[in-house]
C-alpha cells in the first residue's frame, strides 16, 4: 500500500478562492470541548491553525460552546475542521449537529464515528471484514457489581489467562487503561476503568511490535502513511502520549517490506470497514507471528507534536501545511 505523495512532488496548491464562489477558502478549526481530553484537543487545533494559515488558508479556532452555532451561522465557513479529542468529538453527536446546521465538516460521519467510538461494536465490524483483534468481553459496571466482582474476575482470568487489558469501551488518549499482569491487580485495574465510563473491555493482552498507522484520503481513495512503532519501558499512557521523552519512536517503524506493506494495508482495511473518511488511525500490534491484530481505530487522530499522525506525514516527504491544505480541499470539493 503506497503513501500519499509527498508534498515535493504533489500539484502546485490551488490560488485562496477555493471557498464558495469568490470567497477565500476559510476553514473553522473546533477545539477544546469539555471532554477529560480538552487539553490534547487545544493543542492539536493550535497545531492545525498554525499549518493551515502558512499555506495560505484562512483559519479561525472555536471552541465548542453557546456561542458555536450562531457563529457558525454569522461567518459561513467553507469548512470546518473538528479536532475534539473523547466524547462529543467522536462519538458523532457534534457532527450530527453540524449537519443539522448544514455545514460541511472534515471527518467521519455521525453513524460511522458512533460505531468507531464504541470498541466492542468496531471489533465486530473488523472480525467481519477479515482482522484480526484481541478476543474480549465487555463488563458493564452494574452486572460487574451485581453478579459479583471476584467471581466475574475469576471466570475473566479462567478463560483469558494473563496478561490482560482493561480499557473503557468508549474513549481516547489511553484513559482508563490498564495492562494487568498479576491478577491482585485486575480489581484496581476495573476501579479505574469505571472512573471514565461505565462499561469495561476487557480483551487478552497480545504482545509484539506496537504500531500506529495514519491514513488519509487522496484522489485515489484512502492511502497509508508509514507506519510509527513506538516503544516504550511501561503503558503508553496519556502522559507518555502528550509528554515529550518518555516513548521513543522509529519512523517508519522498523519493519521489512512485506511487514510495511501488510500493517499498511489492514489500517486501510479498517479505514473501509467502519466508513471512515478524510483520516483516521489504526491502532495494532504485529505479533512474533505475524498476525496483525488491531486494537482499535481513531476517527480524530491527534495532531500535537507528539502525535503519530504528524510524525509519519513528516517521514513521507510531506510538508505538512501542504499537506493540511490538501486535506481541506479533499474535503471541501467532497462536500460538493
Amino acid at each position: 500500500m503506497t503513501a500519499p505523495q509527498p508534498a515535493s512532488t504533489a500539484p502546485s496548491a490551488p490560488s485562496p478562492t477555493t471557498g464558495s464562489g469568490d470567497r477565500p477558502l476559510s476553514v473553522l478549526v473546533l477545539a477544546g470541548g469539555l471532554s477529560h481530553e480538552r487539553d490534547v484537543s487545544l493543542r492539536s487545533g493550535r497545531r492545525v491553525a498554525d499549518a493551515l494559515r502558512s499555506a495560505g488558508v484562512e483559519v479561525q479556532v472555536h471552541d465548542v460552546n453557546s456561542d458555536l452555532l450562531p457563529f457558525l451561522r454569522d461567518t459561513r465557513p467553507t469548512i470546518v475542521w473538528p479536532l475534539l479529542h473523547g466524547a462529543g468529538g467522536e462519538d458523532g453527536s457534534l457532527r450530527d449537529v453540524l449537519e443539522l446546521a448544514g455545514v460541511p465538516y472534515i471527518g467521519t460521519g455521525p453513524r460511522e464515528s458512533r460505531i468507531a467510538w464504541d470498541k466492542p461494536i468496531a471489533k465486530e465490524r473488523l472480525l467481519a471484514a477479515g482482522l484480526a483483534t484481541p478476543e474480549w468481553l465487555t463488563l458493564p459496571q452494574s452486572l460487574f457489581r451485581d453478579l459479583g466482582a471476584q467471581a466475574v474476575l475469576d471466570a475473566v482470568v479462567e478463560r483469558f489467562g494473563m496478561p490482560l487489558v482493561v480499557k473503557p469501551t468508549r474513549g481516547g488518549s489511553a484513559l482508563g487503561v490498564t495492562r494487568v499482569e498479576r491478577r491482585e491487580d485486575f480489581p484496581r485495574a476495573m476501579v479505574e476503568c469505571f472512573a471514565y465510563g461505565g462499561s469495561a473491555l476487557v480483551e487478552r493482552a497480545v504482545d509484539g511490535v506496537e504500531l500506529g498507522v495514519s491514513v488519509i484520503d487522496g484522489p485515489d481513495g484512502p492511502a497509508a502513511l508509514p507506519a510509527v512503532e513506538i516503544v516504550i519501558d511501561g503503558a503508553y499512557d496519556y502522559d507518555a502520549r502528550y509528554n515529550p521523552g518518555r516513548v521513543e519512536y522509529f519512523v517508519p517503524a522498523r519493519l521489512d517490506a512485506s511487514q510495511a506493506s501488510a500493517v499498511a494495508e489492514a489500517a486501510v482495511s479498517a479505514h473501509r470497514a467502519l466508513g471512515l473518511r478524510h483520516l483516521s488511525r489504526t491502532d495494532m500490534i504485529l505479533a512474533p507471528d505475524g498476525t496483525i491484530q488491531v486494537l482499535e481505530v481513531n476517527v480524530a487522530p491527534g495532531m500535537t507534536e507528539t502525535s503519530l499522525l504528524p510524525q509519519a506525514a513528516v517521514a513521507a516527504g510531506h510538508d505538512l501545511p501542504a499537506l493540511y491544505r490538501r486535506v481541506v480541499e479533499t474535503a471541501v470539493a467532497a462536500a460538493r
